[in-house]
């Protein structure tokens, strides 16, 4: 079994305030212990656009904790993503776009997870439930 990890969870590993970070930590571990640990090529990206942070330091942090970057998106994938981005466009344009507008990584990350059949680790799991709701969810 391998879980998708969001960026979310991530940024929250790396936040200063101990008890965001220690509350991911303790997420991260219990999946690695189910198995796999995989990141998408869409949030090794989003990780990158933190002020400072480098290619390699993100590519460190991966190796040291054993996660896997899916650098490939399949047809599958991308299809899945847009058709999920879609969906989520109807349903803003009907609710006159009251919330914080999605961009297409959080849609290509869900899409990979669930193409490639991982769990996907997130503290978004509302926003996940709604573009993909057959893709299984560990929350934190």
């Amino acid at each position: 079994m391998s879980t998708a990890i969001d960026t979310n969870v991530i940024v929250a590993l790396w936040n200063e305030q101990e008890s965001l970070n220690r509350v991911a930590a303790n997420a991260l571990e219990a999946a690695q212990n189910k198995g796999n640990l995989v990141i998408s090529a869409a949030v090794h990206a989003e990780l990158l656009a933190a002020p400072g942070r480098t290619a390699e330091e993100i590519d460190q942090f991966c190796e040291d904790t054993g996660i896997v970057v899916e650098w490939n998106f399949s047809e599958q994938a991308w299809r899945a993503a847009g058709l999920a981005f879609q969906s989520y466009a109807a349903r803003r344009r009907k609710q006159k776009g009251t919330k914080p507008r999605r961009i297409l990584a959080d849609f290509l990350i869900g899409a990979q997870a669930w193409v490639n059949g991982h769990d996907l680790l997130t503290l978004d799991a509302r926003f996940y439930r709604a573009a993909f709701p057959k893709l299984p969810l560990v929350t934190i």
